[in-house]
């Protein structure tokens, strides 16, 4: 599944190092997941994870898997926020926000 990234930095960054901040993260987080067709998946389920458990300490009251995905998407999170930021980022420094596009109709296919 396709998406949009956006990164949020202070004002004073330039367009241009937004941009190439923006490819890094992009990069290495598909890197890290193994493909662009995992992100969204992948955050949408740690998403809802975290909605219900965040609070909680760790290991959250969930199967093996769901845990290893936790844990699979804030190591990717953290990877990419390194690329695109460096390794010394300060929290609240920057952001990103994450949205899944819609996959366009094949030719044919009834609307």
């Amino acid at each position: 599944m396709a998406y949009l990234l956006k990164i949020f930095t202070a004002d004073d960054v330039g367009i241009t190092e937004r941009e190439q901040a923006t490819q890094r993260f992009r990069a290495a987080l598909e890197a890290s997941l193994g493909d662009e067709s995992l992100v969204m998946p992948v955050y949408s389920a740690y998403l809802r994870l975290w909605q219900t458990y965040g609070d909680h300490p760790r290991p959250w009251p969930v199967s093996p898997a769901e845990q290893m995905l936790a844990a699979q998407w804030e190591a990717a999170e953290l990877e990419a926020t390194q690329a695109a930021f460096g390794p010394n980022r300060y929290l609240g420094d920057a952001d990103f926000e994450l949205v899944g596009l819609p996959v366009p109709a094949a030719p044919g296919d009834a609307t």
